[in-house]
């Protein structure tokens, strides 16, 4: 089962990076009259200027996949370099708390979507995006992250590490890392998934990684909903096909971690 899930997850994945090879169409060529029902107009008909969906959809997947990945893999490497070092850092030293996690959970209150709305307001292109999902990541890894390290720091074999006298590199890498590294590949599942929304609302507000990002898609498709339904539902489909593979692959991905790890 786990690896069937691999499986499609990989497939999707593939279709979206491949996906502007194998389009049919140009994304902003018309092809038929607005608003026409899949058929000779195309596989998933057109939208209200004409252009094949099908092509849009698959020239947007992948620089929104991209996009979100590397978000998140951002916002989930400072989270967990972050909660790591609390961990450690933490027992006998309370301005670790006052200096790193306090600030981190100031902004953990702040919406994801807020604080999407105000990087794009000062940095309005793909950068900013990375940085608000980036940002919005950082603090949930780092609280995931550090409960899973205090469950770990106390352990024998860290103490006697601690006690020789191996570095903070050698402990993280050697005996904290390897015991926290399920958590923290679910984790990333996770912040993936809400990248991948928060790159979605930034297409829909029309700042969104490209001109057929499927949040833009989404918006476009609105008006003529009643028309042509497939115009809206072919994106929000693709959405929802990549967070649910991607939190199937993460979940297997932590099962196999833990297996492996005992």
């Amino acid at each position: 089962m786990t690896r069937l899930k691999g499986i499609v997850f990989g497939l999707a994945v593939l279709a979206v990076l491949f996906g502007p090879l194998v389009a049919p169409y140009s994304p902003t060529a018309p092809v038929g009259p607005p608003f026409s029902p899949p058929g000779a107009a195309g596989l998933l008909g057109t939208d209200q200027l004409g252009r094949d969906v099908f092509s849009r959809l698959l020239h947007g997947g992948r620089p929104m996949l991209l996009t979100s990945a590397l978000a998140a893999l951002i916002g989930s490497a400072a989270g967990v370099a972050v909660g790591l070092f609390v961990a450690l850092a933490a027992p006998g030293r309370r301005w670790v708390e006052a200096v790193v996690a306090r600030p981190l959970d100031l902004l953990a209150a702040v919406p994801p979507i807020l604080v999407l709305l105000l990087v794009l307001t000062a940095l309005p292109n793909r950068a900013g995006i990375v940085m608000a999902v980036a940002l919005s990541s950082v603090p949930l890894s780092a609280r995931i992250t550090r409960a899973a390290g205090e469950q770990v720091t106390g352990r024998a074999h860290v103490e006697v590490a601690i006690a020789r006298g191996e570095s903070w590199t050698w402990l993280v890498g050697r005996e904290v890392l390897p015991l926290v590294a399920g958590t923290v590949l679910a984790d990333f599942g996770i912040r993936f998934v809400t990248a991948v929304h928060l790159v979605a609302a930034a297409g829909f507000l029309g700042l969104g990684t490209s001109a057929s990002d499927w949040g833009l898609l989404i918006v476009e498709a609105l008006p003529g909903a009643a028309l042509q339904p497939w115009a809206l539902l072919a994106p929000v489909a693709g959405i929802a096909l990549v967070a649910v593979t991607a939190n199937l692959a993460s979940d297997g991905l932590a099962r196999r971690s833990r297996g492996v790890l005992g």
